[in-house]
């Protein structure tokens, strides 16, 4: 018995190095499959979407390997099935709290939302919440606590139904960082360091998931188009940037925010957390003091992300050569009812009227970019200087444009002066004529204050003077 027990021994080490080894195999071949699938993200924040049945005719239409949803709607997921889609879900942010404070909850949220539809609608990760540090009210730090306790009784309620492959993770913005340039730099906020990035990291390196980044390299770019290159947003780029302190040389800016999460993860102990993109893209249209926003650009980064993210092999990033990121463009369509900005309706690469592609683009990465079609030149590469105004769109009723003109005439008096009878602006007497000068007036009056030109959608922006000799509109000088 003594002799055989160190080849009893030896046996055990060599069964359990082929065990490790073929699971760590088969979990590199699982993450590069997701990696060569690109994803769309496919959100509903519109009026004018087409039906979750023509949705995903047009997301397969388009080549998608992966389907991005900010829920779990059940029709949608319902058409889901038995396609070759592979499909991430998401936990509501509103319902963390109570998720994370009771297993009988998360539960629940699996019964209704996984378990109906798995496993043949394709589910391959839940997102808890989206994008929750980037709020900072008493509500949302509780729901900060509540975040990792949530992801872990998810992970807790699937592996109770006997699912093991799907992954639990959540994605968060750049913002998290409170340094991220030079990459090597990159540093969490001290404020979420301890009560939440190390409890996430710890969990999702113990369950093997991604560390899923909404990163988006036109927001850097953009706050200084003129000393930024514009090539080197767009993977266009001959020129390169080496970090000072690691030495790594970078090609492109992407990269660069990449590493400085991962460089952050070091810093706490965790180098291994692998990355998914969970939001990226490029605005195909803003507002006239966004510069960039254009078709162009918008179709150069997408060609060029993807052609970038499905290389075999794998390209990487500089401080992980080689590693495979899954990856999810956003978004499918123009969301005309998202707030803010004017960008902020204009990420899509469809469009939803008429379902056709609002510039031509290849998800298998394949496609030479000589193929493609000429796309029109850009206009606004750079600032423009001058005066805007914001006026009434064409197509507004009159009943939603004197909601809006009582709203914007009302928190100021002096913003609607000019539109009293016998003053200067008072003719024509329209709905139209005297929203356009209430419009103009109070985001002249407020827009330091984040006012924007915009009014529920019943509001552009122009270069083109709309007063005459004897109104004179206020405008906004960039």
């Amino acid at each position: 018995m003594a002799s055989s027990f160190p080849l009893f021994l030896f046996t055990l080490l060599v069964l359990s190095s082929s065990c490790c080894l073929a699971i760590s195999s088969q979990n590199n071949r699982t993450v590069l499959a997701l990696a060569s699938r690109i994803g769309i993200n496919y959100g509903r924040l519109g009026n004018n979407l087409p039906s979750p049945y023509q949705s995903i005719n047009l997301i397969k239409s388009i080549k998608a390997g992966h389907v991005k949803l900010y829920d779990a709607d059940p029709e949608t997921l319902t058409l889901l099935s038995n396609t070759n889609l592979y499909v991430t879900i998401m936990v509501p942010n509103d319902q963390i709290i109570s998720i994370g404070s009771d297993q009988a909850a998360s539960d629940n949220w699996i019964a209704n939302n996984v378990l109906p539809y798995y496993p043949q609608t394709r589910i391959r990760f839940v997102l808890v919440g989206n994008e929750i540090l980037s709020y900072s009210s008493d509500q949302d730090k509780q729901i900060w606590a509540n975040l990792v306790p949530a992801m872990r009784k998810i992970v807790n309620s699937l592996r109770a139904r006997g699912i093991h492959n799907i992954k639990v993770g959540t994605p968060l913005a750049m913002d998290v960082l409170r340094s991220s340039f030079p990459p090597s730099s990159g540093t969490f906020r001290e404020e979420i360091t301890a009560p939440v990035m190390l409890p996430l990291l710890k969990f999702l390196n113990g369950t093997n998931s991604f560390f899923f980044l909404d990163v988006y390299p036109y927001f850097p770019w953009s706050t200084e188009p003129v000393n930024n290159h514009l090539d080197f947003a767009l993977f266009e780029s001959n020129s390169t940037y080496t970090d000072p302190k690691t030495g790594l040389v970078y090609t492109n800016l992407l990269d660069q925010m990449l590493d400085s999460v991962i460089f952050a993860m070091t810093k706490l102990g965790y180098p291994n957390i692998r990355l998914a993109i969970s939001e990226t893209g490029w605005p195909n249209s803003g507002d006239i003091d966004e510069t960039g926003a254009n078709v162009l650009n918008a179709a150069t980064y997408n060609r060029n992300l993807i052609k970038k993210m499905t290389a075999n092999p794998p390209l990487g990033t500089p401080a992980r050569r080689g590693s495979p990121i899954p990856t999810f463009l956003f978004s499918l369509f123009n969301e005309n009812q998202k707030p803010g900005s004017g960008t902020e309706r204009h990420w899509g690469i469809v469009n939803p009227a008429d379902g056709k592609p609002i510039y031509e683009i290849d998800f298998s990465g394949t496609r030479p970019a000589s193929s493609f079609g000429s796309l029109p030149k850009p206009s606004n590469n750079v600032p423009f200087k001058g005066n805007v105004w914001c006026v009434a769109v064409e197509e507004a009723s009159e009943a939603e444009l004197g909601q809006a003109l009582n709203f914007a005439c009302g928190r100021s008096n002096e913003t609607c002066a000019a539109l009293a009878p016998g003053r200067e602006c008072y003719e024509p007497i329209s709905v139209t004529w005297h929203a356009s000068y209430a419009f103009s007036s109070y985001w002249s009056q407020f827009r330091n204050q984040s006012s924007r030109c915009f009014f529920n959608g019943l509001a552009r922006e122009t270069t083109t003077n709309p007063g005459n000799e004897r109104c004179k509109f206020p405008s906004v000088t960039l």
